[in-house]
């Protein structure tokens, strides 16, 4: 207990080092690995079977709270481009990764399948924490969030299916019914575990407030699960139903989305921690040369021709493809789904192991500290939208009622706003202001700022209609209702 303690503590510590540096924090996590295991403090661990199943465990977490923090409007016009690049996409990538590994690095065709597929995926974990930190358009951010939270499934069928004895040449066909029939149960099960789940609990009043987010956290392992055992993708299942559930109108959605990044955090250092712990250093100075040569190919030709062709119809302006390209970033899943091959014992599987680790750490390096440097070349620099506010609703069981606290971000239009321009329904009104630290209950001129926090009491009847109105007003200012900004203006309800 002690020494995990410790491994936490200097886990968060390194956050705020990366932060300021620009490095990725998966690399120090992977490093305090390297240092606790056989070469370091001499911690022993090479089990690569349970490193998979706690690998699977943490990416449902990591899926979990990436598909709860991102909103429906901002990827649903994103959809098919990142369907699109998460299939058509992966498909080019494995094939032109592939043939790099074997021509290049000299990998027999049926490792050199795996270690195509097993780099094919974006990280979500990695992709989240540089959009949160990279100004990009939403148009950008929509494709690059949903894009890594559904190309998980595809390519890992792909991987167990090229670990196994299976000929892909001879029976494509099968391997292609067997990807439709899993990513269609899992979307199935993940629909119906989100849309039960937000009913249920938006319907029930728990007697405490920290149980909704243990809640939510568990529907969405109760999402991977069923899916899993209903033989369809279990990864696609947690996303669609954290998808889902985090884009439902329920009660005190800041504080569950807050507690699952905590848990999505621990998820990552011990996992991150876990897979440095499970690598020889020793073997790695082998695998340096082989792993330069199959990630170049990857990152300058595999992800770029993969975007060219998946987003062919879509006709994207090649700034933002190649933006798509470079912001392609792998991080923890690829390293877990090296571990299937080991565990299958699949020819050369160590040594695709060790490359896979090596391509991740030196490319993720490359890629992340240079991203915002190539959003700036590109023109995205300070490209970002207004910010939502934060709504967090309690209810009022007794009451009939309502309590939605809202919080201002920087980038919010609301800010200017005056009380009585957010023209909320009659059975609705601003009750307080926090501001400063101190409290006030605001007149109707009273104008909010960025930072205010507002306490708004409303009946059952017009919640919904609360929140879509200041939400509106975040996004359009005191003119939403008429400029097309969506939400109701407190007299007719308007299509969002």
């Amino acid at each position: 207990m002690f020494v995990g303690a410790l491994v936490l503590l200097v886990a968060v510590a390194a956050v705020r080092l990366t932060s300021r540096s620009g490095l990725p924090s998966l690399l120090l996590y992977l490093a305090i690995g390297m240092l606790l295991g056989r070469d370091g403090l001499g911690i022993e661990f090479s089990d690569a079977e349970l490193a998979q199943v706690l690998g699977y465990a943490a990416l449902v977490v990591i899926l979990a709270e990436g598909g709860l923090g991102t909103r429906w409007h901002d990827i649903r016009p994103a959809v098919p481009a990142a369907a699109a690049l998460a299939t058509a996409g992966v498909a080019v990538s494995v094939a032109v990764t592939a043939a790099a590994a074997h021509y290049l690095a000299g990998f027999p065709w049926e490792a050199a399948l795996v270690m195509g597929a097993v780099v094919s995926s974006t990280d979500a974990a990695a992709v989240f924490s540089v959009l949160r930190r990279v100004p990009l358009p939403r148009r950008l951010t929509g494709v690059l969030e949903a894009e890594s939270g559904f190309n998980d499934a595809p390519v890992i069928i792909l991987v167990v299916a090229f670990s196994t004895t299976y000929d892909p040449a001879g029976q494509w066909y099968i391997l292609l019914g067997e990807m439709v029939f899993q990513l269609a149960v899992g979307l199935a099960a993940g629909l119906a575990v989100g849309r039960a789940g937000a009913l249920a609990l938006r319907h029930v009043a728990l007697p405490a407030s920290g149980l909704y987010p243990i809640a939510v956290l568990a529907l969405t392992v109760v999402a991977y699960a069923g899916g899993a055992l209903l033989h369809g993708s279990g990864f696609l299942s947690v996303y669609v139903a954290a998808l889902l559930l985090g884009n439902a109108r329920l009660p005190h959605r800041p504080a569950t989305r807050g507690f699952a990044d905590a848990v999505a955090w621990v998820a990552q250092i011990g996992l991150f921690v876990l897979l440095g712990m499970l690598v020889d250093p020793g073997a790695l100075g082998n695998d340096i040369g082989p792993a330069l040569l199959v990630g170049g190919a990857l990152t300058l030709l595999a992800r770029p021709l993969s975007v060219v062709v998946a987003l062919l119809p879509f006709r994207r302006p090649w700034r933002e493809q190649a933006m798509l390209s470079w912001a392609g970033l792998r991080g923890a899943v690829p390293i877990v789904l090296a571990t299937i091959p080991v565990v299958g014992g699949v020819e050369d599987s160590e040594r695709i192991f060790s490359v896979v680790f090596v391509l991740v750490a030196v490319y993720t390096l490359v890629q992340g500290p240079t991203l915002p440097w190539v959003a700036r070349r590109l023109g995205f620099a300070g490209a970002g939208e207004a910010v939502d506010v934060d709504i967090e609703s309690a209810p009022l069981d007794r009451l009939r009622g309502h309590l939605l606290s809202v919080t201002i971000p920087g980038a919010s239009r609301m800010n200017g706003v005056e009380v009585r321009e957010l023209r909320l329904p009659a059975q609705a009104a601003v009750t307080l202001v926090v501001r400063d630290g101190s409290s006030f209950v605001p007149q109707p001129e009273t104008v909010l700022r960025h930072g205010d926090e507002l306490l708004v009491v409303a009946t059952d009847e017009v919640r919904d209609a609360v929140e879509r109105r200041l939400l509106a007003v975040g996004r359009g200012g005191k003119l939403a209702g008429w400029l097309g900004a969506g939400g109701s203006t407190g007299v007719r309800r308007r299509a969002e």
